[in-house]
Formats: structure tokens, C-alpha cells, sequence
């Protein structure tokens, strides 16, 4: 009986930490308006050189902007990320606090 009570509230525990680690999908509308849709597009449809960000996975969002902020090249590059794109984006990345980029991550993972 203690295994199974053990076993129940490290279950919740994880779920609880998870649901915290999740970004705010409205702080991450607010922050994608002013900063990322002049290049993304409204919907983060894409244009020009700028890539398509609707539909990519709040975790891939994430690992991206990480990325970014790390200047961890070797990620990047295997996304076609790179080049005049690193120049572009890291500056823009460097001043996200990790809650910025869970909130940003959970609201392009909304658009489609």
C-alpha cells in the first residue's frame, strides 16, 4: 500500500511540475506581437528569409530559441538555421528569459 501511495504522488508531483514548466500562451502572443511578428508574420506564417514558425511543436520552438541564445551553432545549422539567420535572430534571443521562450514555444505551438 505505501509503494502504491509512493508511486501515486510521484505521478502528481510530475504532472504538477510539468503543468509549471509550461509556458503561458497568452504572455507568449503578447511577446511574439512585438517582437517576432515583423519578420515571422502575423500568424508566424513566414516571409521572405524568415521561416515558417505555425505548426512546429512548442518543444522544437523552444530547443530553437535555446539554441539561439546559446550561439550553439552545430543545432542550428542542422535546422538550415544559420548564417545570415544566427545574425539575425541571436540578438533577439539573447534578451529571453527562459519563461519568455516557454511562453513564446506555447504560443506559436497554437498556430497551425
Amino acid at each position: 500500500m505505501k509503494k502504491m501511495t509512493m508511486m501515486i504522488l510521484a505521478a502528481g508531483f510530475m504532472a504538477s511540475s510539468a503543468a509549471m514548466a509550461a509556458g503561458d500562451a497568452a504572455a507568449g502572443k503578447t511577446l511574439y506581437d512585438a517582437s517576432c511578428a515583423s519578420c515571422h508574420g502575423m500568424q508566424a506564417q513566414g516571409q521572405g528569409m524568415f521561416p515558417k514558425l505555425a505548426g512546429m511543436a512548442a518543444a522544437d520552438t523552444k530547443s530553437t530559441l535555446v539554441a539561439f541564445k546559446a550561439g550553439d551553432m552545430a543545432t542550428l545549422n542542422k535546422r538550415n538555421l544559420g548564417g545570415a539567420n544566427y545574425a539575425i535572430m541571436a540578438p533577439n534571443a539573447a534578451g529571453l528569459s527562459e519563461q519568455d521562450m516557454d511562453n513564446l514555444a506555447a504560443y506559436v505551438a497554437t498556430l497551425k
